[in-house]
């Protein structure tokens, strides 16, 4: 995925279910249906406990000028009615009823040692509330009767902040979680692959956790294009704070929105290949000295720099961004001019582009520390 720059539409939902943590890579088509039936299951009982202890959270709270979500809600009861009546005809064997009875009952177990913080939780759904109806309103997945999944979306974000609240809510996770839900189209599996996914993204939802990100996207500037790290970074701008979006959301708006979705697998299976750099450059540093010591003359190889896990594939991305636009931000003077360069390039990135370019940077770094930069 790293490499070919995504996956195809139609391959994405089952890459998405091994990516994110759903099924275990050595899970057998015939264990599939069943770990996805037993994390169903778990988030039912989630979901309804919150509910029980807040009921009054149940529905959103309409101020009656948003005629789109007032259709919402109604589109997501009906569609909540028409799936008890489907749970009540389908018909179920003895054995299936036996499991998913055993299934219950043990995630009730489980959620009984758990304690949810009442106050926190209200204040987290109070802002979700607040953000739901912003979200993504311009995909068709989320139009029409499809504006129901607004309402499914904001049922994932309660139930994620009431059993995380180390993490609980902020502004920008329902941008990251409707990706699931879309991408997916299941309630369930969305909310374990956002959960999944927030494992590795919560600290940049923290002030110190995006600090360090901005500082590390800063040096990374520094090493490959040092006259607009220079520009960028003066006495009235001394961070690269107009990124922040950009990495917060995995440039979720910088491309259109196919393009974004490859984008964001390629970011969140760059973990997965954290070890094979470094063990790339260490079989290549041997092959290399091996080489010279059959050689009478010539300079020892260069030793490749030290595998830095900080420096993910984001940050070079940014980087690729920032040097392809490099001619057009040092015209820019001051933050207010930033950030409109950051409005005015939305959805306008060159995806295929961005991506070779971002390749290359991250080569060049990792091999050999040098300064690339180039008319991108």
């Amino acid at each position: 995925i790293l490499h070919t720059g995504g996956v195809s539409p139609a391959e994405r939902p089952w890459v998405w279910r091994f990516l994110f943590g759903i099924f275990p890579c050595s899970a057998t088509t015939l264990q599939q249906p069943l770990l996805a039936e037993e994390l169903a299951v778990r988030y039912g009982a989630m979901k309804r406990k919150w509910q029980r202890l807040l009921p009054g959270t149940m529905r959103i709270r309409l101020n009656g000028s948003d005629d789109e979500l007032t259709a919402a809600v109604r589109f997501f009861e009906q569609r909540r009615e028409r799936e008890k009546e489907r749970e009540r005809q389908e018909a179920v064997s003895p054995e299936t009823r036996e499991r998913l009875s055993f299934l219950e009952l043990q995630a009730q177990v489980l959620l009984e040692r758990v304690s949810l913080y009442l106050d926190q939780l209200t204040e987290a759904i109070r802002i979700i509330d607040k953000d739901v109806p912003r979200t993504e309103r311009d995909l068709d997945y989320f139009q029409g009767e499809g504006s129901a999944n607004l309402l499914v979306l904001r049922e994932i974000l309660i139930t994620f902040a009431a059993f995380h609240p180390e993490v609980s809510y902020a502004q920008g996770m329902s941008d990251l979680c409707s990706r699931f839900l879309e991408v997916l189209d299941s309630e369930a599996e969305a909310f374990w692959c956002f959960c999944s996914h927030m494992e590795r993204a919560a600290r940049d939802f923290s002030s110190e956790g995006l600090r360090r990100k901005i500082e590390m996207e800063a040096g990374l500037l520094k090493e490959l294009d040092p006259e607009l790290h220079s520009h960028l970074l003066t006495d009235a701008t001394d961070t690269l704070a107009f990124c922040h979006r950009w990495l917060l959301l995995g440039f979720q708006r910088e491309f259109d929105h196919s393009d974004a979705l490859r984008l964001f697998e390629v970011l969140s299976c760059d973990h997965l290949e954290l070890l094979t750099p470094a063990l790339d450059r260490a079989l290549c540093h041997q092959r290399l000295t091996t080489d010279h010591s059959t050689e009478e003359a010539g300079p020892p190889p260069l030793e490749p720099r030290p595998f830095n896990p900080d420096l993910t594939f984001e940050l070079f991305v940014c980087a690729a961004i920032l040097m392809q636009h490099r001619e057009a931000l040092l015209r820019c003077r001051g933050e207010v001019q930033l950030i409109q360069f950051t409005s005015r390039y939305r959805n306008t990135r060159t995806y295929a582009h961005t991506h070779a370019r971002t390749h290359t940077h991250t080569h060049t770094h990792r091999q050999t520390g040098t300064h690339t930069h180039t008319n991108t």
